[in-house]
């Protein structure tokens, strides 16, 4: 369960026996003095802790009660045994405090966490320090805490709170006997708060060389808490109570919970911290963005759990912070049946709409009553997360936090966690329930279903006694139940519509006019940006708004901003439940013979790709006085046919290692080339503004295509039909390019289609079954075009300086895009986003890749492997002495040829 977790038995007091937003400043050890000067006085040791709004004295005995007195109703303050007038002249040697209050809260008694227990009516009681040397100080330090208090404004209490914690901090620094070691140098130190739910602990940051520091004021719950810089694995910056003052350290990859979460006074010191870990990560770990982790998601590599997860932290959602508590969506609509049916589609919630709209009779009602509303207009008066929520939900294994949140009560008996079914009931019907749900729901800890601390959590209506969880028929138990709910998670129904409901909550529809069409709108204050605290004068109106803003719920950060991509999921054929048995070979269009040879080839080219780091060099040649522009090969590997910048087409026999024809068509360089099946024509593209079709056979040119005004950069070919792409700002259709094309009459080229640009089109690139186009020109702009209509699907401004190569994925789901600027761009073809970006230190000329890993060819003249899931540069392997401009690989992937500036054409061969 992480940061909510069970209270240390050994140690009752806790942070969360003080109100919300008060701090506790120092402890003395003490008696508390039973019926003073009675016949049965008794005295009582414990510890006596000052707080900025009461006085809590914790007992040795753990029979006995915690006491809290809170300052603001105490009467009278001072040394025991003097009257209030001359209370700071009497010299008495006295080590007693003497506080006189109205109201007194007595809290665990025997150690058992039950509501506070109130007692009212004037009352005195005496402490009696063990060192008396500091009861002035003390007693300064209440008298000044209780005039705070007793402040008739809100803000003016806080005001002075504030100037007390302040001058405590300044007058105190970090203690540097704490460093781990002696040659430590230190970075940083500035002031700031660590955070846990419901409470900050004010304190001093330090930040060396290696560690990163906290040394809390109080000294609670340790003198000093260390984080080793080299363990850290992420850090976000967060909005704290809506300010940029946030700061969370994780030193796991997909926890939950954080390692340490800090809140500083001045963003300054949260950007210096942050940029100082980072530049430090750096060099050790890269920074994740929302788009990279889609894109592993996407593929497989990430988990539903896991991607949702990753979303919420970057959305500043935080296991720290209840108000900004994780959100997770109820994914099952069946809490009735006996079995859960994950096949049936009827068993899950419609995950494109909020929980307030999948009840059509209560949208109904909310949209009337909305459209009545004067602006600003809202759909539903409550959120889906909020730190009651969250609470309700873990009141069995954080009942303190219940206790904290509702001034030392539990909620009424049947508004309680009671059961499943339920919660999900009034979540569809409830006039003012949209809840979502929280991570454990997804998670192995059942212990916030189960009430494993015996607690008296009331009686209901009915007389049972408010217990466990109760369950849906279909789990046999709290392990079942979770272990369903992850199923469902993870099944191929929510896997499909996942993106719907991230749509919904931290994408397009989130806010605007999205968000009316969605149904989606809530209360402003609930949205980032929602209200200006700093614009607000009063400061009372300033801390209601913010203790509002804190107790509604707040809506996520908003991550995307156009509709997020789908997952892809595996299909029928691919999936390991079922085996191909259970399809009648009739259904089937190959025989099983040919499917398992396909999947042989597939297997194989997995292992070339795994392996694709251990590309050797075994032969190279210089057969081109200046750079290589293309590559095309014969099936059988023997014949290779390059284009040069030097305006010359040559073939060269692999088998005899010569030099066999050189063709030149102009004075121009040539651009590409490209061989038809059948392997007896080559087309070239040149910058004299013409294609070039030559007969392999006859050895001579035996077409011309004068189709553009300006060169033509580059070719495909397929299906009889050819794609030039020229500087003349077109890509053109050409039908009637067969396949077999005769040496002896001239062709009719038809121009099917013409794809305008705003420029010079630099590079294309075909998907496998030439429905789309992908285009890159010379201002970086990546085009995605649907061949089937001519139309442009998307345009994604994404490089500075021209594109240099583009390719789509085997599955045709992801465009990459290499540039100019030394960026590897990934983009979802569906919806034209871009998943993820790295930088290399040098422009990569050309690449092929195979949807996860890249091998592309550098300016620098290297060969440099990308593992693109986890965002890294993974294998350097030198290569040509200038950059490599194209790149040419067999349909095994055993086998890939490179061109380069050196004017080499180089052969390498997997050797694994």
């Amino acid at each position: 369960m992480g940061k909510l977790s069970r209270e240390n038995i050994s140690n009752r007091f806790s942070l969360l026996l003080l109100n919300l937003e008060e701090y506790y400043f120092e402890q003395h050890t003490a008696h508390h003095i039973q019926h003073k000067g009675g016949q049965n006085e008794r005295k009582i040791r414990g510890s006596l802790k000052i707080c900025s709004k009461s006085v809590i004295f914790e007992p040795d005995a753990i029979s006995q009660p915690i006491i809290k007195i809170p300052l603001r109703d105490c009467i009278k303050i001072g040394k025991h045994g003097e009257n209030g007038a001359s209370r700071h002249f009497a010299k008495a040697k006295s080590g007693e405090i003497s506080l006189s209050f109205s109201q007194v809260y007595f809290i665990k008694e025997h150690n058992i966490v039950a509501p506070y227990k109130i007692e009212r009516g004037k009352m005195e009681y005496v402490f009696e320090l063990d060192v008396s040397g500091k009861v002035e100080d003390v007693v300064e330090t209440l008298l000044q805490l209780h005039r705070a208090s007793c402040l008739d404004k809100l803000g003016d209490q806080t005001a002075m709170i504030t100037a007390i914690l302040q001058s405590r901090l300044a007058r105190t620094s970090f203690d540097k006997n704490r460093f781990q070691s002696v040659s430590e140098e230190l970075h940083m130190e500035c002031q700031a708060e660590m955070v846990t739910p419901l409470v900050t602990n004010p304190g001093h940051v330090c930040i060396t060389d290696t560690n990163l520091y906290f040394q809390p004021l109080n000294g609670y719950p340790k003198p000093v808490v260390q984080i080793t810089l080299q363990d850290v694995r992420r850090i976000y910056k967060r909005r704290h109570g809506l300010m940029p003052l946030g700061l969370e350290v994780f030193c796991t990859e997909d926890d939950l919970c954080s390692d340490i979460y800090l809140k500083f006074y001045d963003p300054q010191d949260r950007d210096e911290l942050y940029f100082y870990i980072a530049t430090y990560l750096e060099h050790h770990v890269a920074e994740r963005t929302a788009e990279s982790y889609t894109l592993q998601w996407q593929r497989g590599h990430l988990s539903n759990y896991q991607y949702l997860l990753h979303l919420n932290n970057l959305a500043d959602r935080s296991c720290n912070d209840l108000s900004q508590y994780p959100v997770f969506p109820w994914v099952i609509s069946d809490y009735c049946s006996s079995e859960l049916d994950l096949s049936n589609p009827g068993t899950f919630r419609d995950l494109s709409k909020p929980i307030g709209a999948l009840n059509k009779e209560r949208l109904e009602r909310l949209l009337t009553r909305y459209q009545e509303m004067p602006e600003p207009r809202f759909m539903y008066g409550s959120h889906y997360s909020s730190p009651g929520y969250v609470l309700f939900y873990l009141v069995r294994i954080a009942p303190e936090y219940m206790l904290c949140l509702q001034n030392g009560r539990f909620d009424n008996a049947d508004r309680m966690f009671n059961s499943i079914a339920e919660t999900w009931k009034n979540c569809l019907d409830g006039a003012t329930d949209f809840k979502e749900l929280i991570p454990e729901f997804y998670g192995d800890d059942v212990s916030f279903l189960v009430n494993s601390l015996k607690l008296n959590l009331g009686k209901r209506q009915g007389g049972q006694m408010v217990d466990d969880v109760e369950l849906p028929p279909w789990a046999r138990s709290p392990e079942d139940f979770l272990q369903k709910s992850k199923d469902a998670l993870e099944s191929n129904y929510v896997s499909e519509h996942l993106h719907e409901w991230v749509d919904l909550i931290f994408g397009y529809k989130q806010k605007g006019s999205e968000a009316v069409g969605a149904h989606n709108v809530f209360h402003p204050l609930t949205y980032e940006g929602g209200v200006d605290l700093n614009s607000i004068e009063d400061p009372d109106e300033k801390v209601a708004m913010l203790t509002q803003i804190l107790e509604f719920g707040q809506t996520p950060k908003q991550l995307f901003a156009i509709p997020h991509p789908r997952r892809i999921t595996p299909k029928f054929k691919s999936s390991p439940q079922t085996s191909s048995c259970n399809a009648s070979t009739a259904d089937s269009p190959v025989s099983p013979g040919e499917e398992s040879f396909e999947d042989l080839t597939e297997e194989s080219k997995t292992l070339a790709w795994n392996n694709i780091a251990k590309l050797q060099l075994y032969e190279q040649y210089k057969i081109h006085k200046e750079a290589v522009t293309g590559i095309a090969v014969s099936c059988n590997g023997s014949s290779v046919f390059t284009t040069s910048q030097d305006s010359t087409l040559k073939m060269f026999s692999k088998e005899s290692k010569m030099l066999q024809r050189s063709i030149s068509f102009s004075n121009m360089a040539l651009s590409s080339c490209l061989l038809l099946p059948g392997d007896a024509t080559v087309i070239s593209s040149s910058w004299d503004n013409n294609v070039y079709f030559y007969s392999i056979a006859f050895g001579r040119r035996q077409d011309t295509l004068m189709g553009h005004d300006d060169a033509v950069s580059k070719i495909c070919w397929h299906d009889n039909r050819l794609y030039s792409a020229s500087w003349d700002s077109t890509v053109k259709v050409w039908s009637g390019v067969p396949a077999e094309m005769t040496g002896t009459k001239r062709h009719q080229f038809d121009m099917l289609a013409e794809l305008e640009h705003d420029v010079g089109v630099d590079t294309i690139s075909l998907n496998a079954a030439s429905t789309l186009l992908v285009s890159g020109t010379k201002e970086g702009t990546v085009n995605i075009w649907d061949l089937t209509a001519a139309t442009m699907l998307h345009q994604i401004p994404c490089h500075s300086g021209t594109v240099c190569d583009t390719a789509f994925s085997p599955d045709s789901r992801h465009v990459l895009s290499t540039g100019e600027d030394g960026c590897l761009n990934v983009i979802d073809v569906q919806t034209g986003m871009l998943i993820s970006s790295m930088t290399s230190d040098k422009p990569q000329r050309c690449f092929i890749w195979d949807g996860n890993t890249v091998l592309s060819g550098s300016q620098s003249g290297e060969l440099l492997v990308w593992d693109l899931l986890r965002g890294k540069l993974s294998e350097r392997i030198q290569g040509h002495t200038g950059a490599v401009t194209c790149i040419w690989m067999n349909e095994q992937c055993s086998s890939i040829i490179t061109g380069g500036e050196d004017r080499q054409i180089m052969f390498w061969k997997l050797q694994y």
